[in-house]
């Protein structure tokens, strides 16, 4: 999530409270049963734009999609929509199939009386392509691109506000919020006020039109496959079933929706992802503070609450905000090794990973707000590259490790997690910690064998297993 301060996430990282099952009641417990949402159109007429291009047909189910987010600003010399497009066949090797570009759109100036900080989400106008990136003909050609070579493409959108500059301001003003002075409101949450940005008012039946409106455009006019939306646990649910019941409605496209928040209340409103900021804030006080690797169990419920069929919960290392704010994922969770080691927890124990540009190359740099000062030195660490490659090789080629049912056998120390899909089968093992540490193995692993899905081979395994500092080992059978 973005306004236009990095550590602007921190306060949204609140756990989701988790209601125990209370008796002992012998009798089987009949599920509840959750109304149908019934979705209010949004107001007048939500045109379908003439269709650029072929919808994309090979969009991934949505558990099995690998994300890779996009900072377009730091991802290339040139800082624009072609350089992305010139590196897509080393995304692509990364067993990626979804692309995430944070936002293209025009970038406000300062108003009178209003700051403006560069921000890629103080946005000023919702149906255009930032020259600073390049054209909507640039879009489309890194959209056809990644089609091309088997990836969706997914647009950042931000909902909440605007910058000050935005035409809706002086045409619209009724499409935002007031302070108590009667002025048009900056955002303003948990004590703290954005300036940068003015609060859009969801009251608004013809702002909502409008944007959503904007927002389907895109699909049909650069081909895109789906939208991660900004700060979206701040929006009234409503608003979210009518944008994605919208979406929805595009009968050509098949669409990855993601939302940028925690509540359970966004798996019903229609989004195909939450955001795992309670896993993030898990690998920080594991990896970086020594609490017990059993915390993480406890997420797969917390996070997965409100969550059916096939929802998903987006897991990461780091990502634009987190990055700039905290540092990255070496810096953070205690050097190169440790911080593979709490990828592979976060890629395979439950969930769908997330790459932020950068990370793959073991970058030990922050790239800071508003990120124009860093570039992503490609070829600094290819040993690293090739971890996350092989990692990511490991996932993409079990279905145990893409959304088998995950068993639990973690001791302090290690991570450790059996997943079941059928007859397959994964055994994942991640030391927590900097020391060495020999992994007692509960009697339903104890002399089992296995192949490496890291390196290939076979693996007998005995009553225990020795696991170097930070080192992690991906079973497959």
């Amino acid at each position: 999530m973005a306004l236009y301060r990095p550590s602007f996430s921190d306060f949204r990282a609140l756990a989701l409270a988790v209601g125990l099952l209370a008796g002992c009641k012998k009798d089987v417990p009949t599920a509840p049963v959750v109304p149908p949402v019934v979705v209010v159109p949004p107001t007048g007429t939500i045109p379908t734009p003439p269709q650029y291009g072929t919808p994309f047909g090979g969009v991934p189910a949505r558990e099995d999609a690998v994300i890779y987010q996009v900072n377009i600003r730091a991802f290339s010399a040139a800082g624009n929509l072609a350089g992305v497009t010139a590196r897509l066949d080393s995304i692509k090797a990364l067993r990626v199939n979804v692309v995430y570009l944070m936002p293209i759109y025009p970038v406000g100036a300062a108003v009178a009386g209003k700051p403006a900080y560069n921000s890629p989400y103080a946005v000023r106008d919702y149906r255009a392509v930032n020259p600073e990136f390049g054209s909507l003909a640039d879009l489309r050609a890194l959209v056809d691109a990644a089609h091309a070579r088997q990836m969706a493409v997914m647009l950042d959108w931000v909902p909440n506000h605007t910058a000050w500059e935005h035409p809706w301001i002086s045409q619209h003003p009724d499409w935002y919020e007031r302070d108590g002075a009667g002025n048009i409101a900056a955002v303003s949450n948990n004590g703290t006020t954005y300036n940068d940005v003015a609060q859009l008012n969801f009251g608004s039946a013809a702002m909502r039109a409008e944007q959503i409106a904007a927002l389907k455009s895109w699909v049909f006019a650069a081909n895109v496959d789906g939208f991660r939306f900004d700060y979206a646990d701040f929006q009234p649910t409503d608003f979210w079933q009518q944008a994605t019941d919208t979406l929805r409605r595009i009968g050509t496209h098949r669409l990855l929706l993601l939302a940028e928040g925690t509540r359970s209340s966004n798996f019903l409103s229609g989004f195909d992802y939450n955001f795992g900021f309670g896993f993030y804030g898990a690998l920080k006080s594991v990896y970086g503070n020594g609490a017990s690797a059993t915390a993480f169990d406890a997420l797969n419920a917390r996070e997965y609450a409100g969550a059916s069929g096939t929802q998903q919960v987006v897991r990461y290392t780091t990502n634009h905000d987190v990055n700039g704010s905290d540092g990255t994922p070496v810096a953070v969770l205690g050097g190169d090794a440790a911080a593979m080691s709490a990828f592979a927890v976060a890629a395979c124990y439950q969930g769908v990973p997330m790459i932020y540009n950068g990370q793959e190359a073991g970058m030990t740099q922050a790239i800071p707000f508003p990120f124009t000062t860093v570039k992503v030195n490609w070829n600094a660490r290819p040993d690293i590259t090739r971890a996350y490659r092989q990692l990511l090789a490991a996932r993409a080629g079990s279905a145990a490790l893409r959304h088998g049912t995950a068993t639990s056998y973690s001791t302090a120390a290690v991570c450790a997690f059996v997943k079941t899909d059928g007859t397959a089968q994964a055994l994942v093992l991640a030391n927590t910690r900097p020391t060495a540490v020999s992994y007692p193995l509960p009697a339903a692993l104890a002399n089992t064998t296995w192949t490496d899905a890291l390196r290939g081979g076979p693996v007998a395994l005995a009553t225990q297993v020795a696991l170097p500092a930070y080192g992690y080992v991906v079973l497959t059978r």
